[in-house]
């Protein structure tokens, strides 16, 4: 039986979109990342900033974390390209639009931003409609996550991905909706990708590891990810992160807590903007 294809985004990757939007909107610069091509993609229409989930007060934090961890990335690719690595892999890449807004860097990469069908569909009938398009050096690689958590890799090297050269490897927000079975079989894959590549992968905390006054927001989070049929499934601590991430067969792994990247892009800003806590990263190579 063929599976039916909704050809639209999902609900957190256009939520990220706005967030990042917002961020450039709402509150003063220096902004941690310029990104609007988002808001441009998803085109909400004019009420978009009355959406419950887009206040401004109440979302402070998790735009705040949404830019942080995208800007992480992206300085992490562009200090990557200029070693010489030229593979760029997005998995779960959601409405990303680093090929958009750093035409510089990313001319420099073979991007690959795999994610689910619908969304990939949608993402670049968007482009074509936008006058970006879909240039050579951009694929979007349609992947069914559900069925494909071992075979996504046959499918990126059949779009061109060359899995004997090093790559940078980026996953973020996708790990909560996984079992640990299924985040370290996708571990266990990226491990083996050529030497001197570099994976860098978000995870959730547990509550318990959660500044006490963003636990509400983690609450809000999964409740509205029970609701809208995608539940949280994981949540690790950074030793038991680390531990999946040996055995799956890094030759090095460490963990990059969110509040670093707080310290690095947030310190001195009079607005005193901060991002929530509970998402950290893992930072392993090959």
């Amino acid at each position: 039986m063929t599976r039916e294809v909704h050809e639209v985004p999902d609900n957190t990757a256009v939520r990220c979109a706005l967030w990042r939007a917002m961020h450039v909107q709402v509150d003063p610069p220096p902004h941690v990342l310029e990104d609007e091509i988002g808001l441009r993609l998803v085109a909400p229409g004019d009420g978009w900033r009355d959406r419950p989930d887009m206040d401004p007060a109440g979302t402070r934090g998790f735009r705040a974390a949404m830019v942080a961890r995208a800007r992480f990335i992206e300085d992490l690719v562009a200090e990557q390209a200029d070693r010489g690595v030229d593979q760029y892999v997005l998995l779960g890449a959601g409405l990303d639009t680093f090929a958009q807004r750093a035409p510089e860097t990313a001319s420099r990469l073979r991007v690959y931003e795999v994610d689910q069908p619908g969304t990939q569909n949608w993402k670049r009938r968007r482009l074509a409609e936008l006058g970006y398009g879909v240039p050579d050096r951009l694929h979007l690689v349609p992947v069914d996550f559900e069925t494909s958590t071992e075979t996504w890799p046959e499918q990126l090297a059949a779009a061109g991905f060359d899995p004997g050269r090093p790559a940078i490897v980026a996953c973020t927000g996708v790990t909560m909706y996984l079992t640990s079975e299924a985040t370290a079989a996708t571990l266990r894959r990226i491990a083996g990708l050529a030497p001197g590549s570099t994976l860098a992968l978000t995870f959730l905390l547990p509550e318990d590891l959660v500044a006490e006054p963003d636990r509400p927001g983690l609450r809000a989070s999964q409740e509205g990810a029970r609701a809208s049929g995608t539940p949280f499934l994981s949540f690790y601590t950074p030793d038991e992160m680390l531990a999946l991430a040996r055995a799956a067969g890094f030759k090095e792994a460490r963990h990059v807590p969110g509040t670093a990247l707080a310290d690095r892009y947030f310190t001195g800003r009079p607005d005193g903007l901060r991002p929530s806590t509970g998402e950290d990263f893992l930072l392993a190579t090959t």
